[in-house]
């Protein structure tokens, strides 16, 4: 039953919700490294689904425009979060180059 339906156990906490135990193992043994690694491949690979479904569209093969526009869209994206982040990472790189010992 929901806590706010029923009074009587309106103060219980809600049940947390439980990873699964390898994304568990993933989540706290991966370093920044990793995880940055793991984020630019994913932009590249969207990259190279975008490249192949506009190749394909331009060769007259059977792809929708809107699979064509989803897909560049997302690489776009993604793309451009990576350049903030990399943008941001180089501020706070040299942020703590200035920093007085």
């Amino acid at each position: 039953m929901i806590n706010e339906v029923n009074p009587s156990h309106r103060y219980e906490p809600l049940v947390q919700q439980k990873f699964p135990e390898e994304e568990t193992k993933n989540i706290q043994g991966s370093s920044f490294a990793d995880t940055l690694k793991n984020f630019v491949g994913d932009v590249n690979q969207a990259q190279e689904a975008s490249n192949a479904l506009t190749e394909s569209f331009i060769k007259g093969e059977s792809v929708d425009v809107h699979d064509v526009m989803v897909a560049s869209a997302k690489a776009k994206t993604s793309f451009q979060l990576l350049m903030e982040l990399r943008t941001k990472g180089l501020d706070l790189y040299r942020e703590v180059l200035r920093m007085q010992v």
